[in-house]
């Protein structure tokens, strides 16, 4: 692999993301958090500021899920509806660079995305006076980059071998399945039968545990959690990742065009 190839690929990709007024999901998203900040006090009963700060991360996560997984199936599908990769596989590109520049790119709208949503949800959580940790929000955040970087993985994991559209539905049930596979094992565990202890067990495994990602709850009580937590889920992240993006270049490596 060649770091420049894949760092021009990353490039372009980011760009052509950002020309598909992608970051307009930021002014939907200060648009939600206005209105929340005006309505909340009003039907709420003196817990308008937790709503709100569960809002706030909330909305980050979602619409960052969505761009995630809309986006992602299509990177490699538009390629090839658009009959471009036929002008890039010749070059002396591999297809294992284009799949990681891709998810590079990406990852780096969703970075940006983020650290915007992030200064505007700090900036009305000032103005508003509402108590809160900084520290303890910036690293929900970051590890939410981290969940939103997994799910672009498996949407171009997808992507790659069937359509944007079906891509798209396993990618949000990959997403809704995560967050719940570790009470699914739970459950698996408590009803006492082989038989589905065994299919949780398996789906625990196969599903990445997105909900590793999620701290939301830690955020909005000011709380920390403990370094050896942080270190491992990030490694869990890191390593799936690369699992994910192996599997895409191995499927990707064998179409024929």
């Amino acid at each position: 692999m060649n770091l420049v190839r894949i760092w021009v690929i990353a490039t372009n990709g980011f760009r052509e993301v950002i020309r598909d007024r992608i970051l307009y999901v930021i002014g939907f998203f200060a648009l939600v958090l206005t209105l929340s900040l005006r309505l909340l006090p009003e039907i709420s009963v003196g817990t308008d500021s937790k709503i709100f700060l569960d809002v706030g991360l909330g909305s980050t996560a979602f619409l960052g899920a969505i761009v995630a997984i809309f986006v992602g199936t299509a990177l490699i599908n538009k390629e090839i509806e658009k009959r471009t990769v036929l002008v890039l596989i010749p070059k002396p590109l591999s297809r294992t660079e284009l799949i990681i520049g891709k998810h590079l790119g990406l990852s780096g709208v969703l970075l940006v995305m983020i650290s915007i949503m992030t200064v505007i949800y700090l900036g009305l959580l000032t103005w508003a006076k509402i108590t809160f940790s900084p520290l303890s929000l910036i690293i929900a955040q970051l590890y939410l980059f981290i969940e939103l970087a997994l799910l672009t993985a498996v949407a171009i994991v997808f992507g790659v071998f069937t359509s944007s559209i079906l891509a798209t539905l396993l990618s949000f049930g990959v997403y809704f399945i995560g967050h719940v596979s570790s009470d699914l094992l739970k459950l698996g565990t408590i009803s006492q039968n082989p038989t589905v202890e065994s299919v949780t067990r398996t789906i625990y495994l196969i599903v990445p545990d997105l909900e590793r990602f999620n701290l939301k709850n830690t955020a909005t009580y000011g709380l920390l959690p403990s370094g050896i937590d942080l270190l491992n889920n990030a490694l869990y992240g890191g390593l799936y990742i690369v699992l994910l993006l192996t599997i895409a270049s191995l499927i990707f490596s064998r179409r024929q065009f």
